[in-house]
């Protein structure tokens, strides 16, 4: 299956304990990590719910 590049471009101080949970579920730890996963729907929705902490690497 197609794998998606993740990276994480701002902390998750200040944010709810889910989307810390969320960040954590993906394997972002910190700040510039990038982690490669499967393009799965359940990705895409944890990618949806914490947009304005992560792009995705081309």
């Amino acid at each position: 299956m197609a794998t998606i590049k993740i990276k994480q471009i701002k902390s998750k101080i200040g944010y709810p304990v889910n989307q810390k949970r969320t960040l954590q579920s993906l394997g972002l730890r910190k700040i510039s990590q990038v982690v490669e996963v499967e393009d799965t729907p359940s990705i895409r929705g944890m990618i949806k719910k914490v947009h304005h902490l992560v792009n995705i690497v081309e």
